[in-house]
């Protein structure tokens, strides 16, 4: 949820996108539960993520520490 309050805060999602990403995250019980957004609000919470560049980790490369 935090990152969907980001997502809000930036003004990426509405308050009303927030409020119903938020209502379906958590009446879902699983991965496949959360797939199943309505495609309006999994696109919207797709172009917040690419915005917030929410992926950015995994493109780093590892860092590698020397003990």
């Amino acid at each position: 949820m935090q990152t969907l309050d980001e997502m809000r805060d930036r003004c990426l999602l509405t308050a009303q996108q927030h409020a119903e990403i938020g209502a379906w995250v958590a009446q879902a019980r699983t991965p496949e539960g959360i797939l199943a957004m309505p495609e309006a609000l999994w696109r919207s919470l797709e172009l917040a993520s690419v915005l917030m560049d929410v992926d950015a980790d995994l493109r780093r490369e590892p860092v590698l520490s020397e003990t």
